[in-house]
């Protein structure tokens, strides 16, 4: 890489005539390519450059910051399985190591975005090399931990982990920001773990030694692996750091997922946006087609079923679209109604973006009372609909069941 920077992004390599793709190594790249757009992320152990991972497009046609985030998650996969390939050849168990490894990546290749299979493996293949008989790869969401995989636990206890629990007195440290924590012999120490099916759980397997290992990006603690093992045989240094590299193999596996997540979404969002776009231009001056898209867009994106698309003409509110409403319902929202004054659609007037209400049955309000009665909804979920200050009417979302909204975005 060039004056030790980690990423370079060229746009167009043809059109930068003095800067970097002037270099005579990268315009002889470019003829022999064709590349246009390239971007090159160096691999680096600490600071050492081992290499370098270089992705070009034949066509103008810049990275995005999402697809950069992604390829730089590529890159330190890429570092980890060349930092394994180094130490990992030196011994027969190296070996067995870096075989390991391989099929953890692949499992992470062959699984984009499903998680399961890829901390199964990780969990497996790193206990089997450390010599753990039991283990967990647990998430943590900020105040719990719960088991996304478990070796060796007794069923009842691995269905109680599975459950989210509060972390105990070592988990603590994790939280805290350690990186480790090595209990060597569990029965010696000061403080016992705290609840009484942990301490049940220790008491009943007969585990004596005991290692977690933060999963972390960056700093925030994303969850832990866990190895133990029956009897007093604390892990070795290589053992530990075997172990820290399967941790590191989970947050990357963590990481894509995300990003593939949010990419795949981000591709359903401007999807659904175009199709909406279409039918505008396919229908000018005729509202009902575009009112119908939007709904079934909007709504099949955030994960409802029944709602409506409503137009507020400064005294009624009457309904363009409909989707899952009972017919009886659907005939009152079609034909206009005056909203009284407990509908949560004076919020919206007021400026509120959207109102959301967990229970509408508990408003003294004729159509929130209708909305129960003749369809069981009571959950409210209504975003306004509007051009600068003027509100031009609302897309509700009501449920079935009182709670938390559970719109998927």
């Amino acid at each position: 890489m060039h004056d030790g920077e980690d990423i370079e992004h060229v746009a167009d390599i043809a059109a930068d005539e003095t800067g970097r793709s002037a270099i005579p190594d990268r315009r002889r790249f470019a003829e022999l390519t064709g590349a246009r757009t390239a971007i090159w992320i160096a691999l680096r152990k600490d600071r050492a450059l081992r290499g370098a991972l270089v992705i070009y497009r034949r066509e103008v046609r810049p990275f995005t910051d999402k697809q950069i985030a992604l390829l730089q998650n590529f890159a330190a996969q890429a570092v980890i399985a060349m930092e394994n390939a180094r130490l990992l050849t030196e011994t027969r168990e190296a070996l067995e190591q870096q075989t390991a490894t391989a099929e953890v990546l692949q499992v992470i290749n062959s699984s984009p975005g499903d998680l399961m299979p890829v901390f199964d493996a990780i969990l497996e293949k790193a206990h089997r090399l450390c010599g753990a008989e039991v283990g967990t790869l647990a998430a943590y969401d900020g105040e719990h931990f719960h088991a996304l995989a478990t070796l060796g636990y007794p069923e009842q206890f691995a269905a109680f982990v599975r459950n989210p629990f509060r972390p105990n007195v070592y988990m603590q440290r994790l939280v805290d920001g350690d990186r480790v924590v090595h209990l060597p012999d569990q029965r010696t120490l000061e403080s016992q773990p705290d609840g009484e099916a942990t301490r049940a759980f220790f008491e009943l397997t007969d585990l004596r030694t005991t290692l977690f290992v933060a999963l972390r990006k960056n700093i925030a603690l994303l969850g832990f692996i866990s190895a133990h093992r029956h009897g007093v045989r604390p892990f070795s240094e290589k053992e530990i750091a075997l172990l820290e590299n399967f941790a590191a193999q989970a947050v990357i596996a963590m990481e894509n997922a995300r990003l593939l997540t949010e990419t795949r979404e981000a591709l359903e969002q401007q999807t659904a946006t175009a199709e909406v776009l279409g039918v505008i231009n396919s229908s000018p001056g005729d509202l009902a087609p575009v009112a119908d898209a939007i709904l079934e867009k909007a709504h099949s994106l955030c994960g409802v079923d029944s709602g409506a698309l409503e137009i507020w003409d400064g005294e009624r509110l009457r309904a363009l679209a409909t989707r899952g409403l009972p017919a009886s319902f659907e005939e009152l929202v079609r034909g206009g109604y005056q909203p009284g004054p407990n509908d949560l659609h004076w919020q919206l007037l007021d400026g509120a973006r959207f109102v959301h209400i967990a229970d509408q049955a508990a408003l003294d309000e004729p159509m929130h009372q209708k909305a129960v009665e003749l369809g069981g909804f009571r959950t409210f979920l209504g975003v306004a609909l509007r051009k600068e200050d003027t509100l031009l009417g609302r897309i509700v979302a009501p449920g079935k069941r009182s709670g938390p909204s559970q719109k998927k975005r």
